[in-house]
């Protein structure tokens, strides 16, 4: 295979800049988060800040491979890499080790990897092969839609197995790349519907939700020109509604674990537990508050400093961003990580090749949802499902799957010169 190195004009220069000024603040928030005054050796390679810094050059190194890689090599090995992860998901199965309660690592010597944080770009790759195939059309072939769900969907039920909710939520991020390729809206409208009346039914009795459903479809009639077909659906609609909220609560009791059962009673206000489940949100709104309008300054957050925040430096790693750099600090940062996502749209819109356009906004969805769990949890106003924060949190596997992510997005964009010269769709 032929490599051809893209000319330095062509790649975006603004996107990798974007990368370094996040990577570096995840190290300075990273360091602040453990910061020893007895001990402030940023080189120390036993704490999570100089496990990091190795991380990020071990990351450096291989994005800056990716770019020199012929892009035609991510299209024709999309499968096998898609393969690949989930060999090493189901290895995870039958060998993982056990961390914090999921059961999605593994571990050779002293190296420690979580296959499903790179399952994530192997599934991006190969929907975009898949879906950028000749004469597919996503948008009327209902087979091709099936087998597009089914490629999300296999990681997800593997790293459900793992205990692993996190992770897996991540990948229902893809059915917006979906919906960009030509996913009828109703589909979309539906799910949303579904996640609203799956969170009433945790809050209200089924009956009283089924009513008010019955209601609604009735009013709903006698306002519109009915038909047969809207009578039936409509019919059907509220048979659905009624079999899932009745269900919630069989799966809310038989297939949740007590810590997450906890947790979504604690953000829905059903349960008040500040010294259980509800401690790790409830330390890291104290945090953010007290940072105030301006912060309290590099490395002066005392609750961070003082371990009253749980995962401090992975999860809850935006608690530091909040203390030690207040409310200015914190939009600061959020206006960056929105720029980054914005760069990145647009570079996925102005793709020629349709395989470059469906891994970008597999990018932009995958790295969003991420930003908004993460940032929403350390609030109180979405469930601790414990992701990380992109190329800020602590994390070896977590940063250099991110990168290979975006990498490779920024190598396939590289090339869009060339692509009217033909394709390899």
């Amino acid at each position: 295979m032929t490599v051809q190195q893209p000319k330095p004009s062509r790649i975006d220069w603004a996107t990798l800049l974007l990368y370094a000024i996040l990577v570096c603040f995840g190290l300075v928030c990273i360091y602040a988060s453990v910061f020893k005054e007895t001990h402030p050796n940023i080189w120390d390679a036993s704490e999570n800040y100089g496990k990091q810094l190795i991380w990020i050059g071990v990351s450096t190194f291989i994005g800056l491979l990716i770019l020199i890689i012929d892009e035609k090599f991510f299209f024709a090995f999309a499968y096998f890499i898609y393969g690949f992860s989930i060999l090493l998901l189901i290895a995870v199965l039958a060998a993982g080790t056990t961390v914090n309660g999921s059961a999605s690592w593994i571990e050779i010597g002293g190296f420690r990897m979580q296959p499903a944080e790179f399952a994530k770009f192997g599934t991006a790759l190969a929907l975009a092969k898949y879906l950028s195939g000749y004469n597919k059309n996503f948008e009327k072939d209902k087979k091709i839609q099936i087998i597009s769900g089914l490629i999300i969907i296999a990681p997800m039920l593997i790293i459900l197995l793992q205990n692993e909710t996190g992770s897996t939520l991540v990948f229902t991020s893809f059915i917006f790349v979906l919906f960009r390729e030509g996913l009828p809206g109703w589909i979309l409208l539906a799910g949303f519907m579904l996640i609203f009346l799956a969170v009433l039914a945790l809050i209200f009795p089924p009956l009283y939700i089924i009513i008010g459903v019955a209601v609604i479809a009735g009013i709903f009639l006698l306002l519109v020109k009915r038909t047969r077909s809207l009578i039936l659906i409509t019919i059907g609609i509220v048979v659905v509604s009624g079999l899932l909220v009745s269900s919630i609560d069989y799966v809310f009791q038989n297939v949740l674990q007590a810590h997450q059962r906890s947790r979504i009673n604690v953000l829905l206000g059903k349960n008040v537990d500040i010294k259980g489940a509800g401690y790790n949100v409830q330390q890291s709104k104290i945090a953010i508050g007290s940072g105030g309008l301006w912060g309290k300054g590099p490395l002066q957050g005392t609750q961070n400093k003082f371990r009253f925040v749980p995962e401090q430096s992975t999860d809850f790693i935006f608690c530091t961003i909040g203390e030690e750099y207040g409310f200015v600090g914190s939009v600061l940062f959020i206006s960056i990580y929105m720029l980054l996502l914005y760069r990145l749209l647009v570079m996925a819109e102005r793709q020629r090749q349709k395989f470059n356009r469906i891994y970008g906004y597999s990018v932009v969805c995958i790295l969003f949802f991420h930003f908004l769990i993460n940032v929403g949890m350390t609030l109180g106003i979405m469930p601790v499902i414990g992701i990380p924060l992109p190329f800020i949190s602590y994390g070896g596997s977590a940063l250099l799957s991110f990168t290979i992510l975006l990498f490779i997005f920024i190598r396939l964009d590289a090339n869009r010169v060339n692509e009217l010269r033909g394709g390899f769709d």
